[in-house]
């Protein structure tokens, strides 16, 4: 128990062994996330069913971006950082009244949410009607206790990153899909699609509990107080307006794309979801893990008035970021067709199911690079205390990514050639409900602008962007040029030698033609004397696992 208690309450305060630690667990929560995600399209395929399932998050979710901001840890970390300095007793009084004040905002509000989500249900998802929207209402309403569990999390969150408890705000996502896991299992023969959700909110719960311990012995652990401070909660929640009002604003955009698909043949809100959830794997290893690692960093940089190291520190993690993200990009759209297949292709989810699921994967992979870049400029910004910029890009965005999908819904209907074309392009001929496409890729197209508007604003805001970023670019460009040209080719080499009706036929195909693909372009890298590789190397051989502790300030990847 006492080692199990140390390595909850290890401090790693590392760029790199932080990062590469979330990264680690990222990659466990993910690989679950995929189990998962294969139990639902095993058990249910894309259908009816998963569709109900997906719609009734959407409600959640908007609320959680709504209320839960309040004690995002996004918002939290450089206020906590600061009453720390004044005290530790300051600190828990502050976060005392922050957990009171959030807890009676969004009891309140979901209250409100459970008695009107019949009439939300009926304009929001038209596509659902009869028993389908019966039981989309009643999903919807178990599914409201999560943001509740959820938002007391994340503020249990701003502790544990704060003193750089990095392995248990890691492990956290992990027990998330344990719950949906069990629900799929155990739940759903029990209670039917009910079930589905009690494991949400069982992983909910779970990713609330492991925190606790480590709250606890922080001596910060919050509690339900009658002496609030409203003067800061006014403060908190005018610098969360901003970032409330841009995840809201996200969100909103997320629902109009389920409310498109809802209209749709049935099984669209299942494809664009299990492909979106397939494309937020490299995002959620890559782009949160150095976001999330370079935070509390970025945060006590800019309250030194060092901005200096600040955007060096951004452009660290900016190179490394790309250096991932670029290869990963090309190689999910070569090999979509197999990691669909070997992923989410058994039991009722179909042939054609596959094919749309890995259209959809490719149109969303072409913005993974941008979605990672926004991930790291919108925990910049509000590092340095300006939440109002990433405000207008999102919320600009979003209104992009609403109008670029039914401008392409009505383009696609209505043009025979760019319908065809569209399907050519990615070999989903004659098949049906492919319009749902239209809806990945004006998400892509959304995300990119994003992170070019934040690309220009950061320009202007601390000065040029170091040429060894566009090298770092134009390297990791060439490298995945050349490990998605390889790739290609050896996906036709290995079609000749396995049995491609089998999963393991195409499960071998994929992988080896991946890692043949991958071994030419670190050699290409190699060849090019890539710095990132060689950094990389570096800190996997100093085992970062068991490095001391060392000032964030200094630490150089």
């Amino acid at each position: 128990m006492n080692r199990v208690l140390h390595i909850l309450n290890k401090e790693f305060s590392g760029l790199h062994q932080a990062a590469f630690l979330l990264a680690s667990f990222a990659i466990l929560s993910q690989v679950l996330a995929l189990v998962r995600d294969r139990l639902f399209a095993h058990s249910f395929g894309a259908g009816a069913t998963l569709d109900i399932y997906y719609a009734a998050f959407r409600v959640p979710d908007l609320l959680y971006a709504v209320v839960a901001s309040l004690v995002s840890a996004a918002v939290l970390i450089p206020f906590l950082i600061n009453r720390m300095e004044e005290g530790r007793e300051r600190a828990k009084k502050f976060l005392d009244g922050v957990f009171t004040t959030f807890l009676v905002a969004i009891v309140v509000i979901s209250l409100v949410i459970f008695f009107l989500i019949p009439f939300l249900s009926e304009f929001l998802f038209p596509g659902f009607s009869g028993e389908e929207r019966d039981t989309l209402i009643a999903l919807t309403r178990i599914l409201l206790l999560s943001p509740i569990l959820f938002g007391i999390s994340n503020l249990f969150g701003s502790v544990t990153q704060t003193f750089r408890r990095f392995f248990v705000y890691a492990l956290a996502p992990v027990l998330y899909n344990v719950g949906i896991i069990f629900g799929i299992l155990f739940l759903y023969p029990v209670f039917g699609i009910a079930g589905l959700g009690f494991g949400v909110v069982l992983g909910a719960f779970l990713h609330l509990s492991i925190q606790i311990p480590v709250v606890i012995k922080s001596g910060l652990a919050p509690h339900f107080s009658f002496s609030v401070n409203f003067r800061e909660i006014k403060d908190i929640v005018l610098l969360s307006l901003p970032r409330t009002l841009g995840l809201s604003a996200h969100q909103l955009a997320l629902l109009v794309l389920v409310s498109f698909a809802s209209l749709m043949a049935e099984g669209s809100i299942a494809v664009f979801n299990l492909s979106f959830n397939l494309q937020s794997v490299p995002l959620s290893i890559i782009g949160v893990s150095y976001s999330v690692a370079a935070f509390p960093t970025l945060a006590r940089l800019f309250s030194r008035n060092q901005v200096s190291k600040f955007v060096n520190n951004i452009v660290i993690a900016l190179r490394h970021i790309l250096f991932w993200s670029l290869p990963i990009l090309v190689l999910f759209i070569v090999l979509r067709a197999q990691i669909v297949r070997t992923i989410l292709g058994s039991g009722a989810f179909g042939w054609t199911d596959t094919m749309l699921t890995a259209a959809a994967l490719a149109l969303f992979a072409i913005s993974l690079v941008a979605q990672s870049v926004v991930l790291l400029f919108v925990r910049g910004y509000y590092a340095a205390g300006n939440t109002k910029k990433p405000l207008l890009i999102n919320v600009l965005s979003s209104l992009g990514i609403v109008a670029a999908a039914y401008a392409l819904t009505s383009f696609f209907t209505n043009s025979d050639f760019f319908r065809y074309f569209t399907e050519s392009l990615l070999r989903v001929e004659g098949i049906e409900g492919t319009v749902v496409l239209m809806l990945p890729l004006a998400y892509s197209i959304g995300m990119i602008a994003n992170a070019l508007l934040f690309l220009h604003l950061f320009k202007k805001d601390f000065g040029r962007l170091p040429a060894m970023l566009r090298r770092t670019f134009w390297h990791s460009f060439a490298g995945a040029i050349a490990m998605g040209f390889v790739a290609y080719q050896f996906l036709r080499v290995f079609d000749d030698i396995f049995n491609l009706n089998t999963f393991w036929g195409i499960f071998l195909q994929g992988l080896l033609s991946g890692l043949i693909g991958i071994f030419a372009g670190v050699l290409l890298l190699k060849l090019m004397g890539n710095k990132e590789v060689e950094e990389i190397t570096k800190t996997i051989r100093s085992k970062f696992w068991k490095a001391k502790v060392i000032v964030p300030e200094k630490e150089e990847l």
